[in-house]
């Protein structure tokens, strides 16, 4: 899949705004993406995740383990995170940018999370997400607007490989 998106971020204690919208692309094949977010891209091969700092020449490799229970939800599980460790109710149903959109409101099981709800809006039309946002315990939202959504794409398989040769190449660090 390939999935464009926007995101907004918005803390009113500490006075944080982001607008306009912070745009970015997630290419998904499985557990496996690549994701080009605020100038920097994101790949994981399903083992690691490679971080590729364009601005900084930085790239940052992660051998472990990418821990989950954080209540993040993290690229590979945009589309099925909600099925396990919500509790969920229908919200409501909103027109949005002329589209109908199906809320459902998602609060974590687990009461230590840093994520206190999580507003899920479904495309009545499409039963695609449309919008997600996510409110943390900080008072913070932060908000993702689905943009372009295209399934059953060819994907080639070096967009989830990281070539550390061609970046070497270019001067960049690579920690």
């Amino acid at each position: 899949m390939v999935i464009g998106f926007s995101s907004s971020l918005i803390n009113k204690e500490a006075g944080i705004t982001n607008d306009p919208p912070i745009r970015g692309e997630i290419t998904l094949a499985g557990e496996k993406y690549n994701l080009d977010y605020l100038g920097n891209t994101f790949i994981f091969d399903g083992k690691k995740l490679v971080v590729i700092n364009k601005d900084e020449k930085e790239i940052s490799i992660n051998n472990g383990n990418l821990d989950d229970e954080d209540g993040f939800i993290y690229p590979s599980k945009l589309l099925t995170f909600y099925k396990e460790g919500y509790n969920y109710q229908m919200g409501a149903l909103e027109n949005s940018n002329g589209r109908r959109v199906q809320y459902i409101n998602l609060t974590p099981i687990d009461s230590n999370s840093d994520i206190v709800k999580v507003k899920l809006g479904i495309d009545a039309k499409t039963k695609h997400i449309y919008k997600l946002t996510q409110i943390g315990s900080n008072g913070s939202e932060t908000t993702f607007t689905i943009t372009k959504f295209k399934s059953n794409q060819p994907i080639s398989a070096q967009l989830f490989s990281f070539d550390r040769t061609k970046y070497a190449k270019q001067g960049y660090y690579i920690d």
